[in-house]
């Protein structure tokens, strides 16, 4: 494999564009498929694609905030405004967003935790993919994730495990580098 130059550049400076930056454009359906396509081009043991895909854009991510909403309230009859904003614009905080979908069940030879490891493949492929279009993207999980009424507005099966909410649109802001950690606090070298 030659030295890819424009990749390494890449990852030395990748980052998600926090999600209160990111606007529209979104991709348009052709880019879409082209990031779900390239998203999906993971490391998959046994080539059983232990994972699907939701996409959400338009009227029903309005709709999910009212029901997400609806179950915050719930749980906290006193939330103030700024939280019942939040759950309202949850989902259109970005043109689109996409649900990984974890499907991980037993197997007779591929142990559950490499399926599930397949899934957040996709997610940090997808981040990548969209980047390669143009468009910036954030990776997010948040309550809706480990809420069984949420996950089921979501169109989430029982059994099945959000490996991440993939935020994906256009960006005018500069986002500043966060601090990572030093090689020597988390690298050892066996022998």
């Amino acid at each position: 494999m030659e030295n890819n130059l424009k990749l390494s550049d890449y990852l030395q400076e990748r980052h998600s564009t926090p999600v209160a930056q990111i606007t529209g454009p979104g991709p348009s359906q052709e880019e879409l498929g082209s990031i779900l396509s390239m998203s999906v081009r993971v490391p998959d043991h046994g080539k059983i694609a232990p994972w699907r895909l939701v996409v959400y854009r338009g009227d029903v991510c309005t709709k999910l905030g009212e029901t997400f909403l609806e179950l915050a309230l719930a749980g906290n009859p006193e939330m103030n405004e700024p939280a019942k904003q939040a759950e309202l614009t949850r989902f259109t905080r970005a043109p689109l967003v996409v649900a990984v979908v974890s499907t991980a069940q037993p197997h007779v030879k591929i142990p559950e935790w490499e399926q599930v490891l397949s899934a957040g493949a996709v997610c940090l492929n997808m981040l990548m993919a969209a980047n390669a279009h143009g468009y910036v993207a954030n990776w997010r999980t948040e309550w809706v994730c480990y809420d069984e009424r949420a996950l089921d507005a979501l169109g989430i099966s029982p059994g099945e495990k959000v490996a991440g909410f993939i935020h994906i649109g256009s960006s005018d802001f500069a986002t500043p580098d966060r601090p990572r950690p030093a090689l020597a606090d988390i690298v050892t070298y066996a022998g």
